[in-house]
């Protein structure tokens, strides 16, 4: 983990907001000139913290009306049937997330496509034929209550006024 100060984390806030700010609009919110702001931006990215910058682009708007969890159950879980399992779903356009889980599945995925005949389509010729695949466990998102992108950062905590911080 990388140490992160509070001009970090309110890079990151803010870029994770609107990442189309301007370097002196960041400068700003964080508390920064330009110049260090802008360094500090490009040492996130080089360090990875940083992975990308992307649009949110309105689901519903694009023809994708169905989200779908599916919860997924592997037959094995021998090293090479997982990493040919995960690099079919890393292939699959429909599945926008795959976690693997604790639990009674193996991998819960998130599926968006227009209309249920689309994921009945996806079933039969996309995660039925997934490696190693022996159940899908379907559930039909009715409402989406929340979608952050945002990760929850916090600012490092500071020591109590009036007490030593050891650095042992």
């Amino acid at each position: 983990m990388n140490e992160l100060d509070r001009h970090d984390i309110a890079l990151l806030t803010e870029l994770q907001r609107d990442s189309r700010q301007t370097v002196q609009q960041l400068a700003a919110a964080a508390g920064l000139s330009s110049t260090p702001c802008w360094k500090r931006v490009k040492e996130l990215e080089a360090s990875g913290i940083i992975r990308g910058y992307t649009a949110l682009v309105d689901r519903e708007k694009v023809g994708l009306s169905l989200a779908v969890l599916a919860e997924v159950n592997l037959t094995r879980h021998n090293e090479d049937d997982v990493r040919r399992f995960e690099q079919a779903v890393a292939d699959s356009p429909q599945i926008v997330s795959c976690y693997s889980t604790t639990g009674q599945a193996d991998y819960v995925l998130k599926v968006l496509v227009p209309d249920i005949k689309r994921y009945e389509s996806f079933l039969h010729d996309t995660a039925f034929k997934l490696p190693g695949v022996t159940h899908v466990r379907s559930s039909v998102v009715l409402k989406e209550v929340k979608a952050e992108t945002r990760l929850p950062l916090a600012a490092p905590e500071r020591p109590a006024r009036g007490r030593r911080v050891s650095h042992s």
